[in-house]
């Protein structure tokens, strides 16, 4: 029998954000829509997500947050552009600017994405399955500087941008696993990850990092995601294109001669 096409992970964002979206998380995940989570450690729920990561043995990553709430380290307001007077985190748009312009330090970025995965583990009591970044920041002109870089294995492709909230559809998660195997020569299987945001909509002033939930969190497109992902339709057509669900710890995804994540965790130890 020929094996899969695709071996698909699919990763839930934003667990810890508050206890709506968790359920809906934790209930991708046991209904098998989901294969994997990334915590925020600053989440207001944080804690309890912890606890259900536990219960329901979900394998759990780390989701690096440098743009929204309050950070986990200790607040250095006065010779860094990370934070706002306020100590909150500059947003997605203001950490773009302070990267693009020098105002951010980038040993303070080091030391919050250190203090970020110590937290990590006092509230799961182990090491995360893998680091990804919240709204991406790991991607933006000067993130890479940060040693997240180069500590991760990946997958071969990446797909979410286009399928995000309400533009989810069982047709566009098809067709982007379709044009990432664009090229790609027969009987090789292809890893990729979707990236998703399942979950009830947040309740105010419930959720959040520090100010509470934003207006996406409260949205209607949570849930959208969450119904798209545990509908038959789009298992059915996922089975249809060669396409097999697993989780991150079930992939060979590191690139030879690359270091690993143990290595950069092992770096980050106090």
């Amino acid at each position: 029998m020929a094996g899969p096409r695709v071996r698909l992970v699919v990763t839930a964002d934003d667990f810890g954000y508050c206890p709506r979206r968790d359920e809906g998380i934790v209930e991708a995940f046991l209904a098998g829509a989901v294969t994997s989570v990334s915590l925020l450690v600053n989440g207001a729920a944080a804690e309890s997500a912890a606890d259900l990561s536990r219960r329901h043995k979900i394998p759990t990553g780390l989701h690096a947050n440098l743009s929204e709430g309050r950070p986990v380290g200790p607040a250095r307001l006065g010779d860094s552009s990370l934070l706002s007077p306020e100590g909150f985190f500059l947003g997605k748009m203001g950490f773009r600017e302070a990267v693009a312009t020098g105002g951010v330090a980038l040993p303070q970025v080091r030391e919050e994405l250190e203090a970020q995965l110590i937290r990590f583990r006092e509230l799961l009591g182990g090491d995360p399955t893998h680091v990804d970044g919240h709204q991406h920041v790991h991607v933006l002109p000067g993130g890479g500087h940060c040693s997240l870089e180069g500590g991760c294995g990946w997958t071969d492709a990446f797909v979410g941008l286009s399928t995000c909230g309400r533009h989810m559809s069982v047709h566009r998660v098809s067709g982007a696993l379709a044009r990432a195997l664009e090229g790609i020569p027969t009987g090789h299987t292809l890893t990729a990850e979707l990236m998703a945001h399942p979950g009830y909509p947040s309740v105010p002033p419930a959720g959040g990092c520090g100010k509470g939930p934003d207006a996406f969190s409260c949205s209607w497109e949570r849930l959208h995601e969450l119904r798209v992902l545990t509908a038959p339709t789009l298992r059915a057509q996922l089975a249809q294109d060669g396409v097999q669900l697993c989780a991150l710890h079930d992939l060979d995804s590191k690139r030879p001669g690359e270091a690993t994540l143990k290595t950069f965790l092992e770096r980050s130890r106090p």
